[in-house]
């Protein structure tokens, strides 16, 4: 998993959930929250394509160009430079 800033969040979980992964933890060495990290990351990436909350964001705007999938990055290097000025 890449290193990046993490961002704190709080969960419950049953008292055997927690027994196990106090078991894992000291078994592999690692942190309760790097096995529930890993595991997450595992169950997103298993997600149905249809399940995916990325593809809400199909559809959500017109640019009104005909070669954005093409020029994507043309018209992004434009419009980050022009938003510096």
């Amino acid at each position: 998993m890449e290193r990046s800033r993490k961002k704190p969040i709080q969960i419950y979980i049953e008292p055997k959930q927690n027994d196990v992964l106090e078991v894992l933890s000291k078994k592999r060495g690692v942190s309760k929250a790097e096995i529930i990290r890993k595991s997450l990351e595992k169950y997103l990436k298993e997600l149905p394509i249809e399940e995916d909350p990325a593809l809400g964001l199909i559809g959500l705007g017109s640019s009104g160009k005909r070669d954005l999938s093409q020029k994507h990055d043309q018209y992004l290097f434009k419009y980050t430079s022009y938003k510096k000025k």
